[in-house]
């Protein structure tokens, strides 16, 4: 179909504009969802799906809707990875590492540093009476776990901090047409340095046991070590910001939780499906499909929307309504499916569990600050800040 005629075939999506798909986009997703659950959007060069049973359909189908293709962007700045590949390839670069992510590993190996460290992270705080969360307990938390998990040598968790920030800015650079910038050649290199030193020199450690195992060449050991750190660390955050600010910006959930402890993990959960913290996920299609009223050509972009499909009213009732007694949350794909389901969805919901047990232990009273402003983003989304104060109300 020429493009011409894909604009006139899909109105809604015709006028969407990278504006309304970056601020508050859910209004622009439910009236897609309504109307045209696969639309054309040339704002993005591609096709955007919204219902949840097409994104379901396109991540499941890795034949049809592939990840392998030159325009994926953390590709050309680290080079392949797991999450770059797919079929036989995609399995021998994610199995080597799959066992350090497995659910009875993460829970023996992280449960209590992590509640530990949470808590640590809150207590410089306590006296002032407010803080941002954001800084002070969801980056720092996220990043001192991935730094933990792949024990990098020499590698503390401001220096991980800023070689992540510059791969983003690199991918970034790329997704807006940029050549990968010095800064970020710099600091891919002296991650490459750590992961190599990691490797000679920390026998036991994830990355030389992966390096022992020998599916992996040094560069795809690389590779899957800079989309994992990239990962954890920006999903991680996000996730975490985003489920403390849905949480204590809404008093009666937060009194439910703060009531009954056990529901802490279903207020992650429901967090996840307002508002995943990597709202966008990018297939390239690699026959004609026709996916409900659409037929997408061989190499459309494919992109599917995470926060579209979570909200879709046929699964989700009332789902722009944040409620931590949801019956069917286990339903929400933050985690996408099918071949590509994130590696580290365990590790991701232990901290953020933890740092919202860490709040509720310790930050009595706590209330979002009037001056908070919600999530954005294009592809990943979260506050800027959230801004909180406890005790007393000043009121």
């Amino acid at each position: 179909m020429d493009p011409v005629d894909r604009t006139a075939r899909f109105p809604v999506g015709a006028v969407v504009t990278l504006e309304a798909l970056t601020g508050d986009v859910h209004p622009c997703l439910a009236r897609l969802r309504t109307a045209e659950p696969v639309s054309w959007l040339p704002a993005i060069g591609g096709w955007l799906v919204t219902g949840r049973d097409p994104a379901l359909a396109v991540l499941r189908d890795a034949d049809s809707f592939t990840v392998d293709d030159p325009r994926f962007s953390t590709a050309r700045v680290v080079g392949p990875s797991m999450l770059s590949t797919d079929g036989a390839d995609h399995a021998r670069h994610r199995a080597p590492f799959a066992g350090a992510f497995k659910h009875a590993v993460v829970m023996d190996g992280f449960e209590a540093w992590t509640a530990i460290e949470a808590r640590r992270l809150l207590a410089g705080h306590l006296a002032v009476g407010r803080c941002d969360l954001r800084p002070a307990l969801a980056a720092p938390l996220a990043v001192g776990v991935i730094a933990r998990a792949l024990n990098l040598e020499e590698a503390d968790p401001d220096r991980v901090l800023g070689w992540y920030r510059a791969i983003v800015a690199g991918v970034e650079g790329v997704n807006a047409g940029r050549e990968v910038g010095d800064g970020t050649r710099r600091a891919v290199a002296d991650l490459r340095r750590a992961v190599d030193r990691t490797v000679r020199n920390s026998a036991g450690s994830l990355l030389a046991e992966v390096a022992e195992e020998g599916s992996l060449t040094a560069d795809e050991l690389f590779s899957n070590t800079a989309v994992l750190m990239f990962g954890a660390i920006e999903t991680s955050e996000g996730m975490t910001a985003n489920a403390l600010a849905h949480l204590i910006g809404d008093p009666s959930q937060l009194a439910a939780v703060a009531n009954d402890r056990s529901l802490v993990p279903d207020a992650v959960e429901e967090s996840l499906r307002m508002e995943p913290a990597a709202t966008l996920v990018d297939r390239y299609a690699t026959r004609e499909v026709d996916l409900l009223e659409a037929r997408i050509g061989v190499g459309d972009l494919v992109t599917v929307s995470l926060a579209g499909a979570n909200r879709d009213p046929v699964v989700f009732n009332d789902p722009d309504r944040f409620d931590v007694r949801r019956p069917n949350l286990h339903l929400q794909l933050a985690f996408v499916k099918g071949p590509h389901v994130c590696l580290g969805l365990h590790l991701a919901r232990l901290q953020t569990i933890a740092a919202v047990d860490a709040v509720l232990d310790l930050l009595p009273g706590v209330r979002l600050d009037d001056d908070f402003e919600p999530a954005r983003g294009l592809v990943f989304r979260k506050p800027a800040a959230v801004p909180v104060a406890w005790g007393p109300s000043e009121g």
